[in-house]
């Protein structure tokens, strides 16, 4: 009995070295040797400081919490009460019938409209009125994109067709060619418009 006693105990801690200690460590090395930007957190950097993840999706507004003209705005979150936090991340749970979410999609249709002075003949993408399954998604459509980029252009003296030229140099193919649509990533937009500008 002492003995199945001593080999049993002898098995959980070579087990929980292996598995608790050795293998995680292992794992991260060769994570961080291979995959460095993403097993740190697909920082993003500008001028030298962090701004923000490649992979987290982030609101640009003023100290009021009203979006900025000069950027490009992501879609809606429902992640915690400013949306964006990863504290918080999942999404609104309202389902297709259920009245609150057209309501929701209604209000942000109007309030996209607005901002972006779009024509009521002119159809809003669904990405810019709906959250996303997580509440962190960094990406819009290019159709998104386009119908925010006379507003960028204006708000900071730049003609529609240059800021196009910026949209497309954000824009993220298919993954592999196959799976997915092709998305801009937000943060990375705004950045390289930042930096044209000298912001």
């Amino acid at each position: 009995m002492r003995r199945l006693f001593v080999s049993a105990l002898l098995l959980t801690v070579v087990m929980t070295v292996l598995t608790g200690l050795v293998y995680p460590l292992a794992m991260t090395g060769i994570f961080q040797v291979t995959f460095n930007g993403q097993a740190n957190g697909s920082l993003v950097k500008s001028h030298g400081a962090v701004v923000g993840s490649a992979l987290i999706g982030q609101n640009f507004t003023d100290g009021r919490g009203r979006p900025l003209a000069r950027y490009f705005q992501p879609r809606p979150s429902a992640a915690g009460a400013n949306g964006y936090d990863a504290m918080a991340s999942g999404g609104s749970n309202l389902g297709p019938s259920n009245p609150r979410l057209a309501a929701q999609v209604k209000s942000a249709e109007v309030a996209y409209r607005a901002f972006n002075d779009v024509p009521a003949n002119v159809k809003v993408p669904s990405d810019a009125v709906t959250t996303s399954g997580s509440g962190l998604d960094p990406d819009i459509s290019i159709a998104n994109a386009r119908l925010q980029a006379a507003r960028v252009a204006k708000a900071r003296n730049l003609t529609v067709t240059t800021v196009d030229r910026f949209i497309t140099r954000a824009t993220q193919n298919r993954i592999l060619g196959i799976m997915g649509q092709p998305v801009v990533n937000v943060l990375e937009l705004n950045i390289l418009l930042d930096a044209a500008s000298g912001s």
